[in-house]
């Protein structure tokens, strides 16, 4: 499994390194022959992707944090709900989570349009206020549902609050969840390109996603420009990935 995963960054890494105007190679190429670290700076010199970076981090920076938080209040409100409330509501989240995201973006479009977000950072946060994903609600509630309850009645017991037996009690025994959480976060908003084409307008507040749609405009030839564009969108989640798979497996093992 990981090398079907690694083989398309393998091959992106190097059609990155391919001269651009060259005509396609005749044949299966692993490295090219003639190779070039300048498309680099050439697809940062069509499209201002540092620029877009900015963009996207202060997306992530405030989106994925956000997400984490509701996620986790969500989950933790179905694993400490009733047996049949809490069936309830995982159907619901389960309904919610099959719902196609293109029968939203009207809806969204209308709201945003209202609320004045609209070619704003905001129009690409507000996901995170519903957690972004049902799906990401339902790893909390797993991952609290394997709690024991007597130790959430316990903690209840001694007069706590739900918000503090949540803080205190459930959130520390949920580490290794928050990790994956945060990094499918991460993964889905750096790399969220529907809604910032349907909802930024200018290039001033443009992601790196809208800045690989105008590198894709460029002729066949010219496409190792956009793969270094692509390596350059890509490195950070991979690179957000490995940091949070170590951080990962040492909460788990410490749990």
């Amino acid at each position: 499994m990981t090398i079907v995963f690694i083989t398309p960054l393998f091959f992106m890494v190097a059609g990155a390194l391919r001269r651009p105007g060259l005509a396609p190679p005749d044949g299966f190429e692993w490295i090219p022959q003639v190779r070039t670290w300048s498309n680099y700076s050439f697809a940062n010199d069509i499209v201002p992707l540092g620029d877009y970076a900015l963009n996207s981090l202060l997306v992530v920076i405030v989106a994925v944090p956000v997400t984490v938080l509701v996620a986790s209040w969500a989950g933790f409100a179905i694993a400490t709900a009733e047996p049949r409330t809490r069936k309830r509501l995982i159907v619901i989240s389960v309904l919610a989570l099959m719902v196609p995201l293109s029968a939203l973006w009207v809806a969204r479009a209308a709201l945003y349009e209202f609320a004045g977000v609209i070619d704003t950072p905001l129009a690409l946060v507000a996901p995170a206020l519903m957690a972004t994903t049902p799906f990401y609600v339902l790893i909390f509630a797993l991952a609290y549902g394997r709690v024991p309850r007597r130790i959430y009645e316990a903690a209840e017991l001694d007069g706590l609050s739900p918000l503090q037996v949540w803080w205190r009690v459930a959130w520390p025994l949920a580490k290794p969840a928050a990790f994956a959480v945060a990094v499918l976060a991460f993964a889905w908003h750096w790399s969220n390109f529907t809604d910032a084409l349907l909802y930024i307008s200018t290039e001033e507040r443009s992601t790196l996603p809208l800045g690989l749609r105008d590198l894709y405009s460029l002729e066949p030839t010219n496409h190792p420009i956009l793969l270094a564009g692509a390596v350059l969108v890509t490195l950070p989640a991979v690179v957000a990935f490995l940091s949070a798979q170590r951080a990962f497996f040492t909460r788990t093992l410490d749990v």
